[in-house]
């Protein structure tokens, strides 16, 4: 959802306000959430974390860690999963071009930090994508925003 609504504003050509939502869950409580690193060395499965890597393992070798490009084939699986620890909200998005930042949730963003998060995004985030292979939905994206008439992506590269 968030790849569509960069994708939305992206075709918005020069807009003061871009006010979208998208769907999300909220974990409110730390220890619902889980354990990330006694999940990657398969010690302790707890929370949605343990939840997820009983389902979906970490690789034995680090470095085989990597965003899976048909990844989203799982959201239904995941979203059963999270829907046991944590409630369904909605996120609002909102770009303010004018004043140069997004507000995700809480969480407000300049626009070249949010340009970062596009790109961060779009690598994959840390582990990047298996293959540097990226999801239709990535590479939309992508073309969406190259192809922008509004001046709040200039000097993102990909």
């Amino acid at each position: 959802e968030f790849c569509t609504l960069v994708g939305e504003l992206a075709r918005v050509s020069d807009p003061h306000i871009f006010v979208d939502r998208m769907e999300g869950y909220q974990i409110s409580e730390r220890e619902l959430i889980g354990d990330l690193m006694g999940a990657i060395y398969g010690i302790r499965y707890t929370g949605f974390i343990g939840e997820v890597y009983k389902l979906y393992p970490f690789p034995k070798m680090p470095e085989a860690f990597k965003q899976q490009p048909e990844g989203y084939k799982n959201r239904k699986a995941i979203e059963y999963i999270i829907k046991e620890f944590g409630n369904q909200i909605d996120i609002e998005f909102i770009a303010t071009t004018r004043a140069g930042n997004v507000k995700i949730g809480e969480y407000e963003f300049s626009r070249l930090q949010f340009l970062e998060l596009v790109r961060y995004v779009w690598q994959g985030g840390y582990p990047g994508w298996r293959d540097e292979v990226r999801p239709e939905y990535v590479m939309r994206m992508k073309e969406e925003i190259e192809e922008s008439r509004s001046g709040f992506f200039n000097g993102i590269i990909f």
